[in-house]
């Protein structure tokens, strides 16, 4: 009884996202469709800070496909002068800007049941899901890949303690930055790392889809 009580609390929204998910899942890498995406924030808390942005576009059969992308800035109280200089998202100005509930439920849409790929997806990841709990909704249902990890698994990586940022994968990959610190860019930059380390790894042999997926262990912040 009171297992159905809490699934009926929840809204539309959320019990749609959760549809998804009793779908028949593609097991081949072509025809599964990633959603590579990034969270602009105030800082680095979790339970402090916000989400001052959400970027992301879909890749599948190592197409990214523009037309399917995602980008949404969101109001916030907090602002923080020094995050704004390095993300060049202001407080006021000409962007249209969402509350968090609204961005959190267009985000779900967006992703259905895709697997999400984030660089140090644990971060971004734990950002919204925050962001649903502040709206009483649970975590996450999404399987998820990490870019810093699987970069890990590919012959370009020498030192097993280096701590690979964005910045670095791109000078390894020649990948030129464009739109650096906006969740969008930040979002194409690692859509286009996702597929090098992809090609990279399927030299050796074939790559299974799990072998891209991250532990529990490895999720740290999750």
């Amino acid at each position: 009884m009171l297992n159905w009580f809490k699934k009926n609390k929840y809204p539309d929204f959320w019990k749609e996202y959760l549809l998804h998910f009793k779908e028949k899942q593609p097991t081949a890498l072509k025809d599964i469709r990633f959603v590579i995406f990034d969270t602009e924030t105030t800082g680095l808390n979790i339970t402090d800070d916000r989400i001052l942005s959400i970027g992301a576009v879909a890749v599948k059969n190592n197409i990214i496909d523009i037309a399917d992308s995602f980008e949404m800035y969101l109001k916030q109280n907090k602002f923080d002068a020094s995050t704004v200089e390095i993300h060049g998202i202001l407080k006021e100005g000409n962007i249209v800007k969402v509350d968090e509930e609204f961005a959190v439920k267009e985000f779900l849409k967006f992703i259905k049941n895709s697997v999400l790929v984030a660089h140090h997806a644990a971060f971004d990841i734990a950002m919204i899901n925050e962001a649903l709990k502040r709206i009483g909704l649970p975590k996450l249902k999404n399987r998820s890949v990490d870019t810093g990890v699987i970069f890990k698994m590919t012959e370009l990586h020498k030192n097993g303690n280096m701590h690979y940022g964005l910045d670095e994968l791109c000078k390894i990959f020649a990948i030129k930055q464009h739109d650096r610190h906006t969740a969008s860019g930040d979002a194409y930059i690692t859509a286009l790392i996702f597929l090098k380390i992809l090609s990279n790894l399927s030299k050796r042999r074939k790559v299974l889809i799990g072998d891209l997926f991250v532990s529990p262990e490895r999720r740290g912040l999750l």
